[in-house]
């Protein structure tokens, strides 16, 4: 994959776009330089992509286990189908995991049971929040990608490198 090498070497660079498109998913805005924006875009914009195209693909299945007494519990559980776990992995071997933040209002018991199933929240957002809404968006104006906009905000103090601000719109 062709890209810019915005002056670093290849491990910090790659470094750099993980972090920032994650902080992107995460946050929904960040600000940077216009040539690091735009190579933002083209990451994350594949992200959003395949989170719309695979977040409601979901297999019912049937899984039996012992319980502590030695008997068998069948429970009904709802899988990945194999698309979507292709997407959840891929996703998963490029973005960072943030840890969610714990609100003011919330106890440690609390925010450890809000907690305790979402292993990988930034793929969790993208499964249930993007893919939903941009699905949605692409529906309504009968198009698809464009899930990113990006400000700009003139130079920087110092070096006077051009900022913007890139946000998921």
């Amino acid at each position: 994959m062709a890209q810019r090498k915005l002056g670093l070497t290849s491990d910090q660079r790659k470094a750099l776009l993980r972090n920032q498109v994650t902080s992107l998913l995460w946050h929904g805005r960040i600000e940077t330089t216009v040539t690091r924006a735009k190579e933002v875009r083209r990451i994350a914009e594949k992200m959003v992509t395949m989170a719309v195209h695979e977040y409601d693909k979901s297999v019912p299945a049937k899984k039996e286990f012992h319980n502590e007494k030695g008997q068998i519990v069948s429970v009904d559980v709802v899988n990945d189908a194999p698309s979507k776990l292709h997407a959840r992995r891929l996703m998963m071997a490029y973005l960072y995991d943030f840890q969610e933040i714990k609100q003011s209002d919330e106890s440690k018991s609390e925010y450890k049971e809000r907690t305790k199933d979402n292993r990988h929240p930034v793929v969790e957002k993208l499964f249930r929040e993007y893919g939903p809404k941009y699905r949605t968006r692409n529906e309504e104006k009968n198009s698809s990608g464009g899930y990113t906009r990006i400000y700009r905000l003139g130079p920087r103090r110092g070096d006077a490198a051009e900022m913007c601000i890139i946000e998921l719109i």
